[in-house]
């Protein structure tokens, strides 16, 4: 089972081309399952039922695992038999009928615009570092970007011309996403004042840099937002998507269309962007309470 799961993997690196986080999570994904198939004597693919996938699913259930995270589960073992039936490895797919969970529309954390702009003034300007952390959150603020998509920008990303990033998303995809004003301009004063002095003559491709001028890490970065929102006691609202959610929530709130911000956010269906319309349903219902006569 093991092997298969190897065989797989390598598969979809070399063929499918997915990124090390996607890669990563199948192989933990699959390599529970077969542990657990092992555990109840099931050492080849051939062996395997579809009760024993829906009692695997449900011990994830069981151990804690949200909806989302057993769907996904699900959806790693559908592309594995897949491609095991594919190379005529298995003759059927054991799992061809099991349906995804339930999930419940949790709605993601976002910040109002009187919240982000507090937070976006925190970092001390005046400094190096504070310049750099004023330009990253205005940024990540103004396209919506992921966090591993900031920390891998490269100088050549920007398109000063135009006002554009070229952002290499998940799977690899490159898009195009537009910066504000406010975001180019603290841009250009990190990259004319900052980055000079964190490279200390020194050249690097990546466009942030931390105190020693190489790469800042994904939780280096988090743990810079965490410091500003702790100073305004926004701790428990700031979480590693809320620029993302609250860029994608207040473009809608502001009349943006919602193809419009699912090619800006890097989704690949759209249903995965509706989330946001639920937001700012709950906001109109709000106004409409605070302002309404009938309220």
């Amino acid at each position: 089972m093991h092997r298969r799961v190897d065989e797989y993997l390598n598969f979809l690196a070399v063929e499918k081309g997915l990124s090390f986080n996607t890669l990563e999570a199948y192989s933990r994904d699959l390599n529970r399952y077969t542990q657990y198939l092992e555990d109840r004597g099931r050492n080849d693919v051939g062996e395997v039922t579809s009760d024993d996938t829906v009692s695997f699913l449900g011990t994830l259930r069981k151990s804690g695992l949200t909806a989302n995270s057993v769907n996904r589960t699900l959806a790693a073992l559908r592309g594995f038999y897949k491609y095991l039936l594919r190379e005529n490895i298995i003759d059927k797919n054991p799992i061809a009928n099991i349906e995804l969970a339930k999930i419940w529309m949790r709605l993601p954390d976002t910040l109002t615009r009187d919240e982000m702009n507090l937070l976006l003034t925190q970092p001390v300007v005046e400094t190096p570092l504070g310049t750099r952390d004023r330009a990253m959150l205005e940024l990540l603020y103004a396209t919506g970007i992921r966090v591993s998509e900031l920390v891998t920008l490269t100088v050549n990303s920007i398109n000063w011309q135009v006002g554009y990033l070229v952002v290499i998303g998940k799977g690899s995809k490159e898009r195009i996403v537009p910066v504000g004003k406010s975001a180019l301009d603290w841009l250009n004063k990190y990259i004319e004042r900052a980055r000079p002095q964190l490279l200390k003559g020194r050249v690097h491709k990546v466009l942030f840099l931390n105190r020693l001028g190489t790469d800042i890490s994904r939780q280096g970065f988090w743990k810079i937002v965490k410091k500003y929102a702790l100073k305004v006691g926004l701790a428990g609202k700031v979480h590693p998507h809320t620029f993302r959610h609250s860029f994608a929530t207040h473009l809608l709130e502001g009349g943006a269309d919602l193809r419009s911000v699912q090619i800006m956010l890097g989704h690949a269906d759209i249903a995965t962007t509706q989330i946001y319309t639920h937001i700012t349903r709950e906001h109109l219902k709000k106004i409409h309470k605070q302002y309404h006569p009938r309220g």
